[in-house]
C-alpha cells in the first residue's frame, strides 16, 4: 500500500475519540506525523484529561509511528497558538490541519440556553478559526520566505448544517459557518499553497450513538457507519494527491462520497416598491425553486418549505 502522507506532519483536533481518533490512526498509518490534540471532555464540553489522547499517541507509536500528545482547549486562541507551534517545534514544520473537535448540546430553540449556544459554536466555530488562523500565518510566512507550502486545511462541517436539522440551531448554525469559512479561507490561501476544504459526515460515534435514527442500529449499519470512511477520506485530502481540490465540502456517508453543492441562485423575478405587490413574484418564485434538503442531501417538503 503506498503511504499517502509520508513525512508530513499533521495537527489533528478532537482526535483522541471518534473520527478524529480514525483520522489520526489513518493519516499515521500512511507516514504522517501526528500532534494529536483532544481536550478530553465529555459530549457537553465539560471536563477535560488527556488519556483519550495520550491513547491514540500510545497506538501510533506501537505501531512505529510517530505521535505527541496536546491538550488545548482550540476555542482558545492562544492554546491553540501554542498547538500549532508544538508541531513546528517537535516535527520541524506543519502541512496539515485537520479541524475536528466539538461538543454537542442539543435543545429545541424555546429550550436552549445561552451557555448551550455559546459553548457550541465556541468549540465548533471560533475552535476552527482558531488554529486556521495560526496555521494560515505560519504557511503564509514561509511562502513569502520562499518556501512555498503544499499544505492542506481541512475542517468538519456537518449534514445538520448544510441540510439542517431539528434540536441543532447552535451545531447546525456553527457547521454551516464552518462551510462558508471552508469556502472564503480556500479563496484567501490560494495563492499560498494551501487548499481548504470540508468534510460533512455521518457516521455512529460516540457523539451519534444515543441520536435518533441512531440509537437503535445494528451491528451491522454501524459497521456500516465506521468512522473509518470518514478518515479515508481525510486521508486522501491531506495527500499531495488533492492538490487540485479546495474550497469543497463532501458528503462523507459510509462508503459513499459526494460534494455538497452549496448555495445557488434559484428562481427569481422583479418587484415593483409596493409591498403589497410581491405576493404574486414571491409564491411563483418558491413554487418553482428546488425543495430544500433532508440530511440526506434530497429534496423534501412544498414551495421551498421544508416537511
Amino acid at each position: 500500500m503506498s503511504k499517502l502522507v509520508e513525512g508530513r506532519v499533521a495537527v489533528i483536533t478532537g482526535a483522541g475519540r471518534g473520527i478524529g481518533r480514525e483520522h489520526a490512526l489513518s493519516l499515521a498509518s500512511h507516514g504522517a506525523k501526528i500532534v494529536v490534540n483532544d481536550l478530553g471532555g465529555d459530549l457537553s464540553g465539560e471536563g477535560g484529561e488527556l488519556s483519550p489522547a495520550q491513547t491514540v499517541v500510545d497506538e501510533i507509536i506501537a505501531l512505529g509511528g510517530e505521535a505527541v500528545v496536546n491538550g488545548a482547549n482550540v476555542a482558545n486562541y492562544d492554546e491553540s497558538k501554542a498547538m500549532i507551534d508544538q508541531a513546528i517545534e517537535t516535527f520541524g514544520g506543519l502541512d496539515i490541519l485537520i479541524n475536528n473537535a466539538g461538543i454537542l448540546r442539543d435543545r429545541m430553540i424555546f429550550k436552549m440556553e445561552e451557555s448551550d449556544w455559546d459553548a457550541v459554536i465556541a468549540v465548533h466555530l471560533k475552535g476552527t478559526f482558531n488554529p486556521t488562523s495560526h496555521a494560515a500565518k505560519y504557511w503564509r510566512e514561509q511562502s513569502k520566505a520562499g518556501n512555498q507550502p503544499d499544505a492542506r486545511i481541512i475542517n468538519t462541517s456537518s449534514p445538520s448544517g448544510i441540510y439542517g436539522n431539528v434540536g441543532q440551531s447552535n451545531y447546525g448554525a456553527a457547521k454551516a459557518g464552518i462551510a462558508s469559512f471552508t469556502t472564503i479561507v480556500a479563496m484567501e490561501l490560494a495563492n499560498y499553497g494551501v487548499t481548504v476544504n470540508a468534510i460533512a459526515p455521518a457516521a455512529f460515534t460516540r457523539m451519534t450513538e444515543n441520536l435518533p435514527g441512531f440509537s437503535d442500529f445494528t451491528d451491522e449499519q454501524k459497521g456500516a457507519m465506521d468512522p473509518r470512511w470518514i478518515a479515508n477520506v481525510a486521508t486522501w485530502l491531506a495527500s499531495p494527491e488533492a492538490s487540485g481540490i479546495t474550497g469543497r465540502v463532501f458528503d462523507v456517508v459510509g462508503d459513499r462520497v459526494g460534494v455538497a453543492e452549496g448555495w445557488v441562485l434559484g428562481p427569481n423575478g422583479s418587484q415593483t416598491d409596493d409591498p403589497g405587490a410581491l405576493g404574486d413574484v414571491m409564491n411563483k418564485i418558491c413554487s418553482e425553486a428546488r425543495l430544500n434538503s433532508n440530511m440526506f442531501g434530497k429534496p423534501q417538503g412544498g414551495n421551498g418549505r421544508p416537511s
